[in-house]
Protein backbone atom coordinates (compact mmCIF):
# COMPACT_ATOMS: atom_id res chain seq x y z
CA UNK A 1 0.00 0.00 0.00
CA UNK A 2 3.02 2.28 0.17
CA UNK A 3 3.41 2.45 -3.61
CA UNK A 4 0.22 4.50 -4.17
CA UNK A 5 1.26 6.94 -1.47
CA UNK A 6 4.75 7.18 -2.96
CA UNK A 7 3.25 7.91 -6.38
CA UNK A 8 1.05 10.68 -4.98
CA UNK A 9 3.97 12.11 -3.00
CA UNK A 10 6.17 12.21 -6.12
CA UNK A 11 3.39 13.49 -8.40
CA UNK A 12 2.67 16.46 -6.15
CA UNK A 13 6.28 17.54 -5.66
CA UNK A 14 6.37 21.29 -5.19
CA UNK A 15 2.61 21.44 -4.60
CA UNK A 16 2.05 19.04 -1.71
CA UNK A 17 -0.13 21.45 0.26
CA UNK A 18 -2.11 22.34 -2.87
CA UNK A 19 -1.86 19.31 -5.21
CA UNK A 20 -4.46 20.73 -7.60
CA UNK A 21 -1.82 23.25 -8.71
CA UNK A 22 0.59 20.51 -9.82
CA UNK A 23 1.24 20.76 -13.55
CA UNK A 24 1.98 17.03 -13.61
CA UNK A 25 -1.40 16.15 -12.09
CA UNK A 26 -3.16 18.57 -14.44
CA UNK A 27 -1.42 16.89 -17.36
CA UNK A 28 -2.45 13.44 -16.08
CA UNK A 29 -6.08 14.58 -15.74
CA UNK A 30 -5.91 16.01 -19.27
CA UNK A 31 -4.59 12.76 -20.76
CA UNK A 32 -7.14 10.66 -18.90
CA UNK A 33 -10.25 12.83 -19.27
CA UNK A 34 -9.58 14.93 -22.36
CA UNK A 35 -10.17 18.21 -20.48
CA UNK A 36 -7.56 20.87 -21.26
CA UNK A 37 -5.01 21.24 -18.46
CA UNK A 38 -4.85 25.04 -18.84
CA UNK A 39 -8.56 25.38 -18.10
CA UNK A 40 -8.76 23.01 -15.12
CA UNK A 41 -9.82 24.64 -11.87
CA UNK A 42 -9.63 23.26 -8.34
CA UNK A 43 -13.30 22.29 -8.64
CA UNK A 44 -12.58 20.40 -11.87
CA UNK A 45 -9.69 18.49 -10.29
CA UNK A 46 -11.71 17.45 -7.23
CA UNK A 47 -14.70 16.58 -9.41
CA UNK A 48 -12.51 14.40 -11.60
CA UNK A 49 -11.02 12.66 -8.55
CA UNK A 50 -14.47 12.00 -7.11
CA UNK A 51 -15.94 10.73 -10.39
CA UNK A 52 -12.94 8.53 -11.18
CA UNK A 53 -12.04 7.38 -7.67
CA UNK A 54 -12.27 3.64 -8.42
CA UNK A 55 -10.30 3.89 -11.66
CA UNK A 56 -7.66 5.98 -9.88
CA UNK A 57 -7.49 3.51 -7.00
CA UNK A 58 -7.08 0.68 -9.49
CA UNK A 59 -4.29 2.62 -11.23
CA UNK A 60 -2.47 3.19 -7.94
CA UNK A 61 -2.71 -0.50 -7.06
CA UNK A 62 -1.36 -1.35 -10.53
CA UNK A 63 1.62 0.96 -10.02
CA UNK A 64 2.34 -0.86 -6.76
CA UNK A 65 2.23 -4.26 -8.44
CA UNK A 66 4.47 -2.97 -11.22
CA UNK A 67 7.03 -1.61 -8.75
CA UNK A 68 7.03 -4.92 -6.87
CA UNK A 69 7.63 -6.84 -10.10
CA UNK A 70 10.50 -4.53 -11.08
CA UNK A 71 12.04 -4.93 -7.63
CA UNK A 72 11.84 -8.73 -7.89
CA UNK A 73 13.60 -8.78 -11.27
CA UNK A 74 16.23 -6.19 -10.36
Amino acid sequence: MLAPLRFIWNATRGHRLAPWRSEYLKWRVETFSGKKAETLSTKDIFGFIWESKWELFSFLLWTGRLENEVRKRG
